[in-house]
């Protein structure tokens, strides 16, 4: 499966819907997702290169804040997965966390597709 949605195909990870209960308007929402889309751009693989190199506290450092603004704008299944992992990379088990982040990195990268496909951006 690819993580990048086809066009027509419903968001599976982006809750446009809860985001807009949270934030108020289409508006500030559309304002508040290429920060979204930036930090997804730049942190998903960045997590995988600090893992790669037995940087558990580097991952921990850009995962926190992932798990802090992520839940604004995702399904809950998503949030539960960054938070699970988040927490396993504060007890520094680089193995267990490289293998559960290898599974949450290619629905981090779906998700930053949804959010591009939103805003009308190329993935």
């Amino acid at each position: 499966m690819s993580a990048i949605p086809s066009h027509g195909d419903a968001p599976r990870y982006l809750n446009v819907a809860g985001a807009m209960e949270q934030i108020g308007d289409e508006g500030a929402l559309r304002e508040m997702l290429p920060m979204v889309l930036e930090s997804l751009t730049n942190d998903v693989p960045a997590i995988t290169e600090l893992l790669a190199r037995g940087d558990i506290k580097g991952a921990n450092h850009l995962l926190h804040p992932l798990k802090g603004f992520i839940p604004i704008f995702c399904t809950t299944e998503l949030y539960g997965r960054v938070s699970e992992v988040e927490l396993m990379s504060k007890k520094g088990d680089v193995a267990a966390v490289s293998a559960a982040y290898a599974e949450l990195a290619p629905e981090l990268l779906r998700l930053k597709a949804e959010v591009a496909q939103y805003l009308g951006l190329a993935a």
